[in-house]
C-alpha cells in the first residue's frame, strides 16, 4: 500500500534547498573571483553556466514556496 502524500514539511525542505544552493552559488563566485584568471577559460564558463542554472533553481524553489503558501 502506498504511503500517504505528506507535504507538511515541503516549505522547510525548499527553504533548505534555497540555502544550500545559494551557498554553492557564493562559493563558486568566490572561487571564480580568486582563481578565474588561473583556470581554463572553458572551465570558468562551465562554472558560470552552472551558477546561472543555480539562480534559475532558486527562483523555481521560491515559486514552489509561494504555491505551497497559496494552497494552504
Amino acid at each position: 500500500m502506498a504511503k500517504p502524500d505528506d507535504r507538511s514539511d515541503n516549505v522547510e525542505k525548499l527553504q533548505q534547498l534555497i540555502h544550500d544552493t545559494e551557498e554553492n552559488y557564493r562559493e563558486t563566485e568566490e572561487y571564480l573571483s580568486k582563481h578565474g584568471d588561473e583556470i581554463d577559460p572553458s572551465e570558468a564558463e562551465q562554472l558560470r553556466a552552472k551558477n546561472a542554472r543555480r539562480l534559475q533553481s532558486i527562483e523555481g524553489f521560491r515559486e514552489e514556496i509561494r504555491d505551497e503558501a497559496h494552497d494552504h
